[in-house]
């Protein structure tokens, strides 16, 4: 299972969020508390981020080691800020590489995106009834072999196929088809998922089956004022929400906080 972080407000430096929280995304990869399954996330990481002054496709840094040994990220971090940023840190479902091209964020044009979950015997399973569903340009969009990038490609399908399709009502959308999917070939799944497209924030909490793994929300903290947080697991003490199971979250641009069941 890999930890999430998304991260709408103010402008902050990436350090902010990555180190200096007490149980931040580094420490969660080497000590995770909440974990359903897997001891560690060393199977790399990532981080997105869009300019905060202008419209432009997102950044992406990337690695496969562990986030805790990459050299270069501390000065990086130190040196980005921005208002809208996604990371993850990654344990490797079995049979799956440790490759750059599984390492999340996943992006199309301006739109981010990270999973943590399974779906379970992917390969086996819903691979291809999910690659049968894809246009030719997002199928051949895919660059890795994970089931969270799949899961991705269906959402960048709808939104390609329906160009004035709200992120919200495509990501619903997306978990719907998924969860006929599952139901069809008879295939359990967890899906807790963060979208951005650098204006708002999309979040899921769900998966056809028990344990859910867990997912947090946090406004208006006294160390981030005029933000949003959202976690896989609690950065440091604080007044922060539970995602209640099988919902969507949606932040907008001026942090007004949506949800709703699915």
């Amino acid at each position: 299972m890999c930890r999430l972080l998304g991260y709408l407000g103010l402008p902050v430096t990436l350090d902010r969020l990555l180190y200096k929280p007490e149980h931040s995304l580094i420490s969660q990869s080497y000590q995770p508390r909440e974990m359903t399954s897997g001891l560690l996330n060393a199977d790399g990481f990532g981080t997105g981020w869009y300019h905060p002054q202008r419209e432009s496709d997102p950044f992406i840094y990337k690695n496969t080691v562990p986030i805790w040994s990459d050299s270069n990220l501390p000065s990086l971090s130190r040196y980005i800020e921005s208002g809208c940023v996604l990371a993850a840190v990654r344990s490797a479902t079995a049979g799956q590489s440790v490759d750059l091209s599984n390492c999340q964020p996943f992006q199309q044009r301006l739109i981010l995106g990270i999973h943590n979950g399974f779906i379970e015997n992917f390969r086996q399973t819903l691979y291809r009834p999910i690659r049968e569903r894809l246009s030719d340009a997002t199928y051949q969009s895919i660059d890795g072999n994970t089931d969270s990038e799949h899961i991705f490609a269906l959402l960048i399908n709808l939104l390609e196929a329906n160009p004035t399709m709200a992120l919200a009502d495509a990501f619903h959308k997306t978990l719907t088809i998924l969860s006929d999917l599952g139901q069809q070939y008879q295939t359990e799944f967890s899906a807790n998922l963060v979208i951005s497209d650098g204006r708002q924030l999309v979040a899921s909490r769900f998966a056809n089956h028990s344990p859910t793994p867990s997912l947090y929300w946090l406004r208006d903290d006294p160390l981030f004022p005029d933000a949003v947080l959202i976690a896989s697991e609690p950065l440091f003490a604080g007044n922060w929400t539970a995602f209640p199971e099988r919902s969507i979250l949606t932040v907008t641009h001026d942090l007004d906080i949506q949800s709703r069941s699915i």
